[in-house]
């Protein structure tokens, strides 16, 4: 009898497998053969999956974006929105090794997705909402209508840096260092919301 096999969980195994080629051989030799040979599959079982390159990293790219998404979903309910505002940025920053993968994994994509379409749209989707995620973060603070668009860009570049200079420089851009910044930053919006 010929054994089942867990679609959805041989896409996860596939993407995990590549996210270690990516690490550490980079992106350009995230090829279908190389992927499928780190996953211990033949070429056929990926192509089953993903026809192209193109697809097999789209579909990765695609998994961090939902990754991200439904740790957010299952944040505990936090009736401070200061607190609340800490632990969703805390899920967009490398603050532990799972998410300084994903962090290094996207950094990765972010040249190539330049020059392919399909990686640029779904950056381009990750982009928009890490932004509406900023937008709705100065919103829950008070932050004066006028002002959101303005707290908006600078909660997104502030997010965006971190996560850049975790990934570049880790041992000065440590997880307790980016809880201070983000909570400074925090107390600095609510602070103007106040007196706004």
């Amino acid at each position: 009898m010929p054994r089942m096999v867990d679609g959805e969980q041989r896409r996860r195994d596939v993407v995990a497998a590549v996210w270690r080629v990516i690490l550490r051989d980079g992106l350009d030799r995230a090829s279908v053969r190389n992927v499928a040979s780190e996953a211990g599959l033949s070429m056929g079982s990926l192509r089953h999956y993903f026809a192209t390159q193109s697809e097999l990293l789209a579909f990765t790219l695609r998994a961090i974006i939902e990754r991200i998404q439904r740790r957010i979903a299952a944040l505990p309910p936090e009736p401070d929105p200061r607190r609340r505002a800490a632990l969703v940025l805390a899920e967009l920053l490398p603050m532990d090794e799972e998410r300084a993968v994903e962090n290094r994994v996207w950094l990765a994509f972010t040249a190539r997705a330049m020059v392919d379409p399909d990686l640029g749209a779904l950056q381009s989707e990750g982009y928009a909402l890490l932004r509406e995620g900023c937008r709705t973060v100065a919103r829950s603070l008070d932050v004066p209508e006028p002002a959101v668009e303005y707290e908006t860009d600078r909660l997104h570049a502030l997010v965006d840096g971190l996560a850049v200079h975790a990934a570049t420089h880790p041992e000065v851009t440590t997880p307790a260092r980016m809880r201070e910044i983000i909570a400074g930053h925090l107390a600095e919006l609510a602070r103007r919301a106040e007196s706004g």
